[in-house]
């Protein structure tokens, strides 16, 4: 899947995380499983502290299972 300059650009404006962080991530994610609890807690983890956004472990579980379960929309341009 390939995204568009103006997808990253929307991405930070919201987040404040820039284009080459999101690339590294998803690079890491990429080069493990996707589906390994730990992988994603520690992506998470990543994500709330470049953010700047607490994301509690409840919020942190449910995150996880929608993962694992398949749960995540396919079309996250429409997400922002």
């Amino acid at each position: 899947m390939k995204f568009s300059d103006s997808f990253f650009n929307r991405v930070e404006k919201k987040t404040k995380v820039n284009k080459e962080t999101i690339l590294s991530l998803a690079q890491k994610l990429q080069q493990n499983d996707m589906k390994n609890e730990g992988t994603l807690r520690e992506v998470i983890e990543e994500l709330s502290k470049m953010t700047g956004r607490e994301v509690s472990k409840e919020k942190q579980d449910k995150i996880i299972e929608a993962v694992i379960n398949d749960k995540v929309p396919k079309d996250i341009d429409k997400m922002l």
